[in-house]
């Protein structure tokens, strides 16, 4: 029981905190690009290529990546996930265990949504991606608000910083339903993805293996005061690793992209009327990192990158 509630914290911690630094470096590519002056866009050969291979990968990744975590969870109790036992009168069995399998299905249906949008639909529907993840973080904050009823002490505070995180997360994703090119939010989406990543982590070893081999103490403050340090030192790091995302990027941008020069034309000014710039850079981004084929940059006026 103890490795499965280590498993259940550590692996979802670390695919959220990767996933943070991968929309990270989207948005320091995205910020660069726009920095520069200039605007990605691919050629046509690239486009039919793409369109034909058009696979959604984060969409998969999830779904992939939430089905192992429910089947690890399943399989990790000897007795498999009872619901309810054969005792008089019935009990509900494993709670806890239930909602972390309702939370990684949750991650597997929002992969469905992002697949369904990108490979299904005959138009790709942003609403629809956006829409599910908000939807599965509205749900996550409710199975953690009852998740933490029974706690105390050292595990009380571990989730009690996770479901701050949680909900201003939600925020987030919830403005961006009505402003999705909002630089802002998507750099404060980014930084909350990696707090949430890494704390889990952290609570990981907390709550189940402390690196010192002791136990932490629910009746001593001082315990509890630390956890609040830890989360605090998270903050100050995960800020530092954008900060370092983007100066590595930057600096890769400047020293070995000599291929990336501004091109006059005037697809980017018809692309860029009918969306935010920022949001479409970040899209850019995304598709770059699929294609190792060479882009070609468009010319915009400032009008549009501001």
């Amino acid at each position: 029981m103890g490795n499965g509630k280590f498993g259940g914290h550590f692996y979802p911690g670390l695919y959220i905190f990767f996933y943070g630094l991968y929309q990270a470096t989207l948005i320091s590519k995205a910020v660069i690009v726009s920095d520069s002056s200039g605007y990605v866009t691919y050629s046509p050969k690239n486009k039919k290529r793409c369109a034909k291979l058009k696979i959604s990968y984060g969409g998969w990744l999830k779904i992939v990546t939430g089905s192992l975590l429910a089947f690890y969870v399943v399989f990790c109790l000897d007795d498999g996930m009872v619901l309810i036992n054969k005792g008089m009168p019935p009990r509900f069995m494993y709670p806890k265990e239930w909602q972390h399998l309702t939370m990684f299905i949750l991650l597997a249906l929002d992969g469905c949504a992002d697949v369904i949008s990108k490979n299904v639909l005959r138009q790709r529907c942003v609403l629809l991606e956006r829409g599910a993840t908000v939807l599965s973080f509205y749900v996550l904050l409710l199975l953690l608000v009852s998740h933490v009823k029974e706690s105390s002490g050292v595990e009380l505070q571990v989730h009690s910083l996770l479901i701050l995180v949680v909900f201003l997360l939600m925020l987030v994703l919830t403005a961006e339903l009505w402003a999705p090119e909002m630089f802002h939010l998507r750099m404060i989406e980014t930084f909350l993805f990696l707090m949430m990543g890494s704390w889990l982590i952290q609570a990981a070893f907390i709550l189940f293996r402390p690196v010192s081999g002791f136990l932490w103490e629910d009746g001593d403050i001082s315990d509890i005061m630390f956890v609040t340090t830890f989360f605090c030192w998270h903050v100050m790091i995960n800020a530092l690793c954008m900060l370092g995302i983007y100066g590595v990027s930057s600096f890769w941008h400047r020293c070995y992209s000599p291929s990336l020069r501004l091109m006059g034309s005037k697809e980017a000014l018809y692309q860029e009327s009918s969306s935010g710039t920022f949001y479409k850079l970040l899209q850019e981004a995304e598709q770059q990192d699929k294609d190792n084929q060479a882009p070609l940059l468009s010319k915009i006026s400032p009008c549009d990158r501001a």
